[in-house]
């Protein structure tokens, strides 16, 4: 039987290489973004399994649990909560406790952090009936002050890594294991002016690629991580040694 992943965020860097490496395991993925679904994106009926949706606004994340069961029409054998947004300042400053509009507070929580309930709770029948995997995507930046990461950003990113550990100590009786990934410096759009100095002092002295956070994705939700719940494995070129 074909696998099914479920995949949030996937219209850029981490996201993209993620449909590609599921895709070529042969698993069918279900994306979904704020963004209609981009013809240029290279893989089989993206535009079929593409759910539009707004994760910063929590009417539009409840109402979708039930179109996504509706795509579906059976298990999910994968869940990745890549969804993040990093807001910035008028001249791309990192925005601080003082400087974060509380609106944005809210919205970069519901992206971050509250779409990922939504959707595992939503879909537990699901999740549970394959034995599935949720994978959340955290970040560096949400165990230390990070230099471009925002307060919200990494508040939020370190809220998920918690809601990580409750999520496995809930989904586990079900089947589902839970995992987190905590990537560093990669090489995707967001990438802010000055990230040159840190990959300098990295000891692998390079960026991350895409498809090498993908990887490790692919590993959580696949046979070989089948015993792998409950923890956060950083990607990050020993930025933390």
């Amino acid at each position: 039987m074909q696998k099914t992943l479920l995949l949030t965020g996937a219209s850029r860097g981490i996201g993209h290489a993620t449909v590609k490496r599921f895709s070529r395991e042969g698993w069918r993925v279900l994306t979904c973004s704020r963004q209609p679904f981009d013809p240029r994106c290279p893989w089989p009926d993206g535009e079929k399994n593409h759910i539009q949706i707004d994760l910063s606004d929590p009417a539009d994340s409840i109402n979708a649990v039930e179109l996504i069961r509706e795509r579906l029409d059976g298990p999910l054998h994968g869940l990745a909560n890549n969804a993040g947004i990093s807001p910035k300042g008028a001249n791309g400053e990192r925005l601080n406790t003082f400087t974060t509009d509380l609106m944005d507070w809210g919205k970069v929580f519901h992206v971050n952090f509250f779409s990922s309930v939504i959707l595992a709770r939503g879909l537990r029948e699901e999740l549970a009936a394959a034995k599935g995997s949720i994978v959340n995507v955290t970040s560096i930046a949400g165990s230390r002050v990070h230099p471009f990461a925002g307060a919200a950003y990494a508040t939020s990113k370190a809220a998920l890594a918690a809601l990580t550990r409750e999520m496995a100590h809930d989904f586990g009786p079900l089947g589902v294991r839970v995992n987190a990934i905590a990537p560093g410096e990669v090489e995707t759009a967001i990438l802010s002016p000055g990230t040159e100095k840190i990959v300098e002092n990295l000891p692998m002295q390079r960026l991350g690629q895409p498809s090498e956070v993908a990887d490790v994705i692919y590993y959580l939700c696949s046979d070989q991580s089948t015993y792998v719940t409950g923890t956060e494995i950083e990607i990050n070129g020993g930025q933390h040694v």
